[in-house]
């Protein structure tokens, strides 16, 4: 048989059957303290896929920074086939300062496939494109709601594109929703150069949540099982199908006040409920916030303190609440049940 060649990437190169952390150079701050973007790189003995997993495109999104160290131990990687790129924090910047953004004021996902010479977030955004995207055939980059929000956790693909809308099916979170490309973010690069990322949202900026974990955690290990790279030992494929959602709506705000929540990320609703009230702080004025049509809560704020306009609830919609509940229900215990997460082995 004949031997796999080296992998490359920077200004080193990784052995068949290795595993390295590759620190590929950034930039250098004022006080001269050099940063860069470390990619743990695991080239297996045989031929497959090139999949990236990545996290902390935005700063202040560390739910992803977990599920990436969890899958790092998962032993399923010991005897992988093809390469896996992981990258936990690509924004390190704002990693470090707790921020979405870079210090340029940038945000990270409106800047692929960047620059070699343009701004800091543009040079970050090529050095990720040339050194992990241009090498991979799919992604996987994961991300949480902003700070004060939280997201129910759910993949996001384009309507146009079978082969992600199939591969969210094996993800197996509980809900897909349907999510244009938005101009200059790591998605609409990906499609500009051929390739597929997988977009999965979960959690609350600055927040751990075991659950969001949980099922970040699992959907990667289905996805590298379903692209033959990983055995199946351990791995359960999803018991219901994700509650597919084709469009989705901000509830927001009707005045500024305090907002109550009825309501939480992951709730079904049926067209009419009361999501949540705003009221001012006399408590003379108070106006409720409905569901516009039949759906699920797949995100919301979780700041009290609201000003006119401001998104309070992001409702997906279903077909049917009834379909939707038990599935969703179904999905949800299996994660919570997965003797996956009963050892210690990789937690």
């Amino acid at each position: 048989m004949v031997k796999r060649a080296d992998f490359a990437i920077g200004s080193e190169t990784v052995a068949p059957g290795t595993r390295k952390t590759i620190d590929l150079p950034v930039s250098v701050l004022s006080d001269h303290t050099p940063v860069t973007m470390s990619v743990h790189v695991i080239h297996g003995k045989q031929d497959g896929p090139t999949v990236f997993v990545s996290a902390g495109v935005h700063g202040d999104e560390i739910i992803g920074v977990e599920i990436v160290r969890r899958l790092l131990r998962a032993p399923n990687l010991d005897r992988l086939k093809g390469t896996l790129l992981v990258v936990p924090v690509v924004n390190t910047f704002g990693f470090i300062s707790r921020s979405r953004y870079l210090p340029d004021r940038r945000d990270l996902n409106r800047m692929f496939p960047g620059k070699e010479t343009g701004s800091l977030a543009s040079r970050l955004a090529h050095i990720f494109t040339s050194e992990i995207l241009s090498r991979a055939e799919l992604g996987i980059d994961l991300h949480s709601a902003a700070i004060h929000r939280t997201n129910f956790p759910q993949v996001r693909v384009a309507p146009d594109n079978p082969v992600t809308q199939e591969l969210a099916q094996v993800f197996g979170a509980p809900v897909i929703l349907e999510a244009g490309i938005r101009d200059g973010s790591l998605r609409g690069a990906a499609r500009a150069m051929g390739k597929n990322v997988l977009l999965f949202e979960a959690g609350e900026g600055l927040r751990y949540d075991e659950f969001s974990v949980r099922v970040g955690l699992m959907g990667i290990l289905r996805i590298l099982r379903h692209k033959g790279m990983i055995s199946a030992k351990g791995i359960a494929k999803a018991r219901q199908a994700p509650q597919y959602c084709a469009s989705s709506k901000w509830i927001r705000a009707p005045f500024g006040g305090l907002l109550r929540t009825y309501k939480a990320d992951g709730e079904l609703v049926k067209k009419g409920d009361v999501l949540g009230s705003v009221t001012d702080p006399f408590g003379e004025k108070e106006d409720e916030l409905l569901a516009p049509f039949d759906g699920v809560i797949v995100g919301r704020v979780v700041m009290p303190l609201v000003n006119e306009g401001d998104a309070c609830f992001h409702l997906a919609r279903v077909k049917s609440v009834a379909k939707a509940e038990g599935a969703l229900d179904e999905l949800s215990a299996q994660i919570a049940d997965d003797p996956m997460f009963d050892e210690d082995e990789i937690l």
